[in-house]
């Protein structure tokens, strides 16, 4: 079953179950991946709905920062909890030893020399690691690696 078949498949039971906060949160997702698809002309991969759901939680989280910072915590936690939903249909995330395990295979299958050959080591790694790592982790680890040269 497709990422997206699955999305909808989920709207259907969150109806089913009066779930509100899930359903509205899965409906929102939905919406963006159709818009997306008309936007592009084009059927969505499993790969697109994946960016889709990542930046709909990157969005998420700055949201919570932002409420958090702005005294109001209600709002945060309901940010949060959209995350959360969104996060279920993410594959499992790899851990930092394994993020920079392919950071290392990447810096010298490339033969990165330092901090000047960042953009061809994420250009190699991204693919590698999208949807499985925080792509803002990933470049972090980079940096690190490429400036240790």
């Amino acid at each position: 079953m497709s990422l997206k078949a699955q999305i909808l498949e989920d709207i259907k039971q969150a109806m089913k179950a009066r779930e509100q906060a899930k359903l509205a949160t899965l409906r929102m997702l939905s919406a963006a991946i159709k818009q997306k698809e008309v936007d592009e002309r084009v059927d969505l991969d499993d790969a697109a709905v994946l960016a889709i759901i990542e930046k709909q939680i990157k969005q998420r989280n700055e949201a919570a920062v932002q409420f958090e910072q702005g005294g109001r915590p209600d709002s945060a936690a309901a940010e949060k909890a959209e995350a959360a939903v969104l996060a279920a249909y993410l594959p499992a995330q790899l851990s930092d030893d394994e993020i920079l395990t392919v950071v290392r295979e990447v810096v010298s299958a490339v033969g990165a020399t330092g901090p000047q050959d960042m953009g061809k080591v994420m250009g190699q790694a991204k693919p590698r690691l999208a949807g499985k790592a925080d792509m803002g982790k990933v470049s972090a680890l980079i940096k690190q690696t490429l400036s240790a040269l």
